[in-house]
């Protein structure tokens, strides 16, 4: 594949990407405690109501009102019902001890919060008005019986699996994790904990890549540095393609003479994706080896921990069998300048904190440089923005939650 004369714009080629991602067929049967972070593979319906009776939604008094309109103020306290527990008819007139989400017994219309009554020797008095049917939940007010729940090609949180517990599910149907293959490339890089000599840095790009695989529940397989030659590239790109579904390099991909990557791809397979208009992250790449897909990172940390975020996530979202891939933005008003404008589009780290005023405004992190971990560290948002564009101190900004990048 011969370099493009002009780099690709930046929406083209994230769909382009999810266009080259092919969604899922395998799946299989996990419980719930091991289904966190994965993708649903059927549409789950409620086998029951939720809730299964009509309960009391306060710690109070349950109440038989015959006739609202000439409603008692008083009334005698006949029984004690609490969670778990089933009372018996309530006679007009008449109140039970009611706690929160104890079955309403039958007769009941009302029930009454404790700190809306008085008590006095075996009878309540009411001390606020009351209306009809207050503070009950009514049986299958939360989920009906037969209702979808939850749709496939969502992810599994705790939010989705305690709902599920909710409705008596053990077990659910989710499509089998990735297996994604990753190796780093240069002579320069050392692994924390070794001396650095001249000239070298350490991996900090191993374990970004690595936590945010694992965060999408894939299966990683990290097959550590790769030494700048192109025999040991080409090697361990084969293997890694061998044994996974996909590969992720971080370096290699750009046009140096110690580049290998690129050119190992085009030797064992294709390249179908190259060189973005965004900044950072201009050298990502797609293709595929054998029956792997490969995309390859920058090998500067800022830009291959962006264009994960912003390109091969959602790739691999779409790949794990996720119907949502779509990027969500937030507004602020900037707090800064900036009055250099690009000819690619631009992703600056940023951090939405409170100025002197009391007014919540974007600040920047000074050096915006694709090297600086520091930024990333700082930030909680990226700003997306448009090429030969500047701006200034109150401008509106679209800006996306780094949070939310990483755990939608």
């Amino acid at each position: 594949m011969k370099p493009r004369a002009n780099l690709l714009d930046f929406d083209v080629a994230r769909q382009q990407l999810l266009d080259f991602a092919v969604s899922p067929t395998a799946q299989g049967t996990v419980g719930l405690l091991q289904a966190q972070g994965r993708v649903l593979a059927q549409t789950v319906t409620s086998p029951i109501n939720v809730p299964g009776f009509d309960n009391s939604a306060m710690d109070g008094y349950a109440l038989h009102i015959a006739d609202m309109s000439a409603q008692p103020t008083s009334f005698a306290v006949v029984q004690r019902i609490a969670a778990g527990q089933t009372g018996v008819a309530l006679s007009p007139g008449t109140a039970a001890r009611i706690f929160t989400g104890a079955p309403i017994p039958e007769g009941c219309n009302v029930v009454v919060p404790q700190e809306h009554t008085t008590e006095d020797n075996g009878r309540i008095s009411l001390t606020h008005p009351i209306s009809l049917h207050q503070h009950i939940r009514r049986k299958g007010e939360d989920i009906a019986e037969g209702a979808s729940v939850l749709t496939a090609g969502q992810r599994m949180g705790p939010a989705q699996l305690a709902m599920l517990a909710s409705i008596g599910v053990a077990a659910i149907n989710v499509f089998r994790p990735l297996k994604v293959g990753v190796f780093f490339t240069g002579d320069e890089l050392t692994e924390p904990g070794q001396p650095l000599a001249p000239g070298a840095i350490y991996n900090s790009n191993r374990y970004a890549i690595n936590g945010l695989l694992k965060q999408l529940c894939c299966e990683v397989n990290d097959y550590g540095i790769i030494r700048d030659s192109a025999q040991a590239t080409r090697d361990a790109l084969q293997q890694a393609a061998a044994e996974n579904d996909i590969v992720i390099t971080c370096g290699g991909v750009s046009v140096g003479e110690e580049d290998h990557v690129k050119a190992a791809v085009l030797a064992l397979g294709q390249l179908d994706l190259w060189q973005i208009s965004m900044k950072p992250g201009k050298p990502l790449a797609y293709g595929k080896v054998g029956q792997a897909d490969f995309i390859g990172l920058p090998g500067n940390p800022v830009s291959a921990f962006v264009t994960f975020l912003l390109m091969a996530r959602p790739f691999l979202l779409k790949r794990m069998g996720a119907t949502d891939t779509s990027l969500r933005y937030l507004t602020a008003e900037a707090g800064f300048n900036w009055p250099r404008p690009d000819k690619r589009r631009e992703f600056l780290r940023v951090k939405l904190e409170r100025n002197p005023s009391g007014q919540d405004t974007l600040q920047l992190w000074p050096n915006q440089g694709s090297g600086v971990m520091s930024s990333l560290a700082w930030a909680d948002g990226l700003v997306d923005l448009p090429s030969e564009t500047t701006i200034q101190i109150g401008d509106k900004l679209r800006y996306l939650s780094i949070a939310e990048l990483m755990n939608f």
